[in-house]
């Protein structure tokens, strides 16, 4: 298991396929690992260079005290990058990694060849709703959202197949540190770029689950609306989380738009 320290926080990442193919980086939701991605990182690391990392505060990496910010998170990436000497990465983002992804390109513009939005929006919720969520959690820890979390990270479909699966995410995000969640929840409450979105020049795919409540088509459909050229593309059959519901439906639609950007 590699380790990088960055800016006094030590990151845990994993590398799938070799360096001498393109980048592509993803970039995990609240609550989550790196994990997340592991269906749909098998299915391209034949072709790319496949960067996974835990965010601060989630997986094996450092819990840092908050406050943080997408920008801070966006930097963490960027030391990332410049530890494992990668100039620049297509990166995909889901949830909150979606709010990721759209600081660097914003603010790291030349570290990003392309843009990837999973079930994400320019703004996520509101203030009120995101400082409602950080009382809940240090009244009654991250056990407080294990029902209303599930609940809106899967598809109905998925709960009645896939129970045992419920309760392993259910105890993936029971394993997130409560600092970390906590910080990651004042990012989201602070992030809102709809007024800058239309700086972005990136090649651009929005995707979102077709049965996703937590930011559901029309927030995606909005986002995409707001960066020049971008593509939206909905997933049927998935929640907010089609890398664990639909992992070979995404891949197929990520190659296909790298491949009409002419990125791989």
């Amino acid at each position: 298991m590699p380790f990088a320290r960055i800016s006094g926080t030590v990151h845990h990442y994993r590398i799938d396929g070799t360096s001498s193919k393109p980048a592509l980086l993803f970039s995990n939701s609240l609550g989550t690992d790196l994990r997340i991605w592991d269906a749909v990182a098998a299915g391209l690391s034949d072709r790319f260079q496949v960067v996974l990392y835990d965010k601060r505060g989630h997986g094996l990496t450092d819990a840092p005290e908050p406050p943080y910010s997408a920008r801070g998170l966006a930097g963490d990436v960027v030391g990332l990058l410049d530890a494992l000497q990668i100039d620049h990465a297509v990166v995909c983002g889901v949830s909150v990694g979606g709010i990721i992804a759209q600081a660097l390109a914003l603010h790291y513009p030349e570290r990003v060849r392309a843009l990837i939005l999973c079930d994400t929006g320019a703004r996520i919720g509101t203030v009120e709703s995101w400082q409602q969520r950080i009382e809940m959690v240090r009244a009654g820890g991250l056990q407080s959202l294990v029902g209303m979390t599930m609940e809106r990270w899967f598809s109905k479909g998925f709960h009645e197949r896939c129970p045992a699966d419920i309760r392993g995410y259910a105890n993936m995000l029971l394993a997130t540190n409560m600092q970390g969640y906590i910080g990651t929840c004042g990012a989201l409450r602070d992030a809102d770029f709809r007024s800058d979105l239309s700086r972005v020049k990136h090649p651009t795919l929005v995707v979102v689950g077709a049965e996703d409540i937590a930011t559901p088509p029309g927030l995606g459909r909005e986002l995409a609306g707001l960066i020049p050229g971008a593509q939206f593309s909905i997933v049927d059959g998935a929640g907010h989380l089609p890398c664990i519901e639909q992992p070979n439906l995404l891949v197929e639609r990520l190659m296909r738009f790298l491949q009409e950007a002419k990125l791989v």
